[in-house]
């Protein structure tokens, strides 16, 4: 009688399969890295992927101009993963000898590693389905286009990527956290980042004069203040509403008040209810603040990403798995990130929960991401393939459970615990 891969222990299952494929996947990364490619441009990255899970013997379907996904096992899906596979317009300052050879291209948010340790996931669980069927599938998501808005996430949904997905997982290179540790957190763990943009016009004139104009820096100096103020006495504070300013335009001279002036800024919110509030609210509050001076305004408010709102039982899931793949220390909560991400639209649907993965050397310094010197410790990428892969053989050991009716279908009910 066959033994199915998912009752059996994930531990003792993807030891044995992972070690004599270290070296691959690491020289897979540095490939990635020296060759990285800008959002919804992922030609090569998704010709690699490809070519390798066709040579695993697998069956790759294209999206319709980059990334792909792969199905693994028989029976319905049990859950999705997704890495993503983009690179960020920044110019590399490692020194590593893998460094980019894309000028001004870099993977200094650790997508390099999100895909190599998605294809090393894949290449155990085609192994281990090889060798006795897994009674359950796992779809493996490369995803195009996270660094750009609107997000790939949407063109993976639109189309067809997340059909028939109970649940979705994901991770994310942390450079604050130790090689060897993951982080986790219930609920949201990123902010809705939203970018607006505003033109401002009116009669410019002399600055002796203010009377005889309408005074658009007074008028762009209040919007700059007052916005931010206003949306935070409007909306829960509890949602942490932050209107940041970053560019502001207008005039040449000190003696002259402009015709014309522009600035610009993002809006991040910790709640996903509250996102939408806010971004209700925010046209009205900056027209009215214009209001008293005249001005006329043209806003551009450019939605973003809502939060990535982690579910209680996906994140039990990936918990268990790292404790179980790593050790009872390995688990370290994570604060919530300002910062966007559009893995937050597979959870409008389905579902998730996203770790970080901890990229830094222990006891070394940080090289944070969004930056040219980020340093990834590879050892996080046989850490991130045994948790995401344990994971996907408990989601299918869940699934097989609650199809039979033997078990909960989430939390760490139904994993043997």
């Amino acid at each position: 009688m066959e033994t199915d891969p998912a009752s059996s222990d994930p531990a003792a299952l993807i030891g044995s399969w992972l070690p004599p494929k270290v070296d691959e996947l690491i020289a897979f990364r540095r490939d990635l890295h020296a060759h990285p490619e800008l959002s919804r441009k992922e030609f090569r990255t998704t010709d690699k992927i490809f070519e390798r899970l066709t040579q695993a013997g697998l069956a790759p379907k294209r999206f319709e101009n980059t990334g792909l996904y792969v199905d693994i096992g028989h029976g319905p899906i049990a859950t999705a993963l997704r890495g993503d596979i983009d690179a960020l317009p920044l110019v590399e300052d490692t020194g590593l000898e893998y460094s980019s050879t894309n000028p001004g291209v870099t993977h200094a948010c650790g997508h390099d590693i999100h895909t190599t340790v998605m294809v090393g996931v894949a290449l155990i669980l085609a192994e281990i389905d090889a060798a006795t069927p897994l009674t359950g599938t796992v779809r493996i998501i490369f995803q195009p286009a996270e660094e750009t808005m609107p997000g790939g996430a949407l063109d993976v949904i639109e189309q067809g990527g997340l059909e028939s997905v109970p649940r979705i997982l994901a991770l994310h290179c942390d450079p604050r956290v130790d090689a060897g540790q993951v982080g986790t957190r219930i609920g949201a763990i990123t902010s809705a980042s939203d970018t607006i943009r505003i033109e401002l016009s009116g009669r410019g004139g002399h600055t002796s004069r203010p009377h005889a104009t309408e005074d658009l820096i007074f008028a762009m100096s209040e919007i700059a203040v007052n916005v931010p103020a206003v949306l935070s006495r409007r909306i829960d504070v509890r949602s942490a509403v932050s209107v940041v300013w970053g560019q502001i335009r207008a005039g040449s001279a000190p003696n002259a008040i402009p015709s014309s002036g522009f600035m610009a800024g993002t809006m991040r919110v910790l709640d996903r209810d509250d996102w939408y509030a806010a971004g209700d609210l925010l046209d009205q509050v900056v027209r009215q603040t214009a209001a008293p001076f005249g001005v006329e305004v043209q806003m551009e408010h450019l939605r973003g990403v809502p939060p990535v709102v982690n579910s209680e039982s996906e994140t039990a899931l990936l918990e268990a798995a790292a404790r179980s793949e790593l050790g009872e220390d390995s688990v370290v909560l994570t604060p919530q990130s300002m910062g966007g991400e559009d893995f937050a639209w597979f959870l409008q649907d389905v579902p998730g929960s996203m770790m970080r993965l901890g990229t830094r050397t222990p006891g070394g310094g940080i090289f944070d991401l969004h930056r040219g010197d980020y340093v990834a410790n590879e050892d996080a990428i046989g850490v991130g393939v045994k948790v995401m892969a344990a994971a996907a053989l408990r989601a299918v050991r869940q699934r097989r459970r609650q199809d039979s009716g033997t078990g909960a279908a989430g939390g760490t009910g139904g994993t043997g615990e």
